[in-house]
């Protein structure tokens, strides 16, 4: 199976853009080597700023260059962007529905030895509560190369989820990206799980250990979580006895309280999340921290056993 980093397929996509979009600019706040921005700013020296460590700045001036017709990029990590820009996000990017796109890297708890002062678990819940953002969580470099593409031509603002580590490519995402819209990558009747970003991987293993029992899995991934594909979603309530969310970000404020609010107003049936459980990370690594705070195939597949038997009495599972 190969690894690569989603932050590289970030860069990887705003080199694409650049290379016919003369309006795309690209901002830093002093971590470019991390981001993997400084690929870019090696081509197109011209058209990179680094801003210095002030996020804050960042994305004001980030704001400024949209109003003048630019589509800027500012890069930082997840963490930064949003609990110390949270401010300049809201008032200077969402509240005017400017342009901006925020690429935000080191996501989640596979930042790993950073430890949890980095490590971005509730980003996802912040910006979801800013109306006019779209947040993008692509599952493995190849989507975020196409996220990143489909950003750029999207009028708006849009957050950009990338992590830190290497993750397998799923061939599986791969095609078309259409933001807003989900990937149904199998059909079932009995279980639904639903994926976003990098647990796509982990969802898939589990839906195969779930069928070795005899089970039909349905599979949905969802690189868009806001605007939410409320209609996949639904589909898949009324398809299957359950659904099991798999995150890697809180189970507050994220995919699964997202799923879960459309699930019970429209399709009620039980929703179990897969995620960091209102606890901070700690530093590891990423492999190791994925085992000790539930975020495998296991869990996923515990989970749903958990909903056939409790919600269900299923013999056999």
């Amino acid at each position: 199976m190969e690894y690569k980093k989603t932050r590289q397929g970030y860069v990887d996509g705003l080199k694409e853009l650049a290379k016919t979009n003369d309006q795309i600019l690209v901002l830093d706040a002093d971590v470019a080597k991390a981001t993997q921005t400084f690929e870019f700013e090696m081509e197109y020296p011209d058209r990179f700023f680094n801003c210095g460590v002030q996020e804050q700045n960042m994305l004001s001036v980030a704001a400024g260059l949209a109003l003048e017709g630019y589509t800027p990029f500012a890069s930082t990590f997840g963490v930064f962007a949003t609990c110390r820009g949270g401010d300049q996000m809201r008032n200077s990017i969402a509240y005017p529905k400017l342009n901006v796109k925020v690429g935000a890297t080191h996501c989640g708890l596979t930042t790993g030895g950073d430890g949890a002062s980095h490590q971005a678990n509730e980003d996802i819940a912040i910006v979801r509560s800013f109306p006019n953002f779209t947040i993008l969580v692509p599952g493995d470099y190849e989507e975020a190369k196409q996220a990143t593409i489909a950003a750029a031509s999207h009028e708006g603002p849009v957050y950009l989820r990338f992590g830190r580590d290497s993750y397998p490519l799923v061939p599986q995402v791969h095609g078309a990206f259409q933001i807003g819209k989900a990937k149904l990558l199998q059909s079932g009747s009995d279980l639904t799980i639903i994926t976003t970003g990098i647990m796509v991987s982990e969802g898939i293993k589990a839906a195969r250990q779930l069928e070795t029992l005899g089970l039909s899995i349905r599979l949905l991934h969802l690189p868009t979580i806001k605007p939410l594909d409320t209609e996949a979603v639904i589909a898949a309530a009324e398809a299957t006895k359950g659904i099991i969310t798999a995150e890697e970000h809180s189970v507050i404020g994220g995919l699964g309280e997202a799923v879960a609010g459309v699930v019970s107003e429209n399709c009620p049936k039980p929703v179990l999340r897969i995620g960091m459980q209102d606890v901070f990370g700690e530093s590891g690594q990423a492999q190791e921290l994925m085992d000790k705070y539930g975020l495998r195939a296991q869990n996923i597949v515990e989970a749903g056993q958990r909903i056939l038997t409790q919600f269900y009495s299923t013999a056999n599972v």
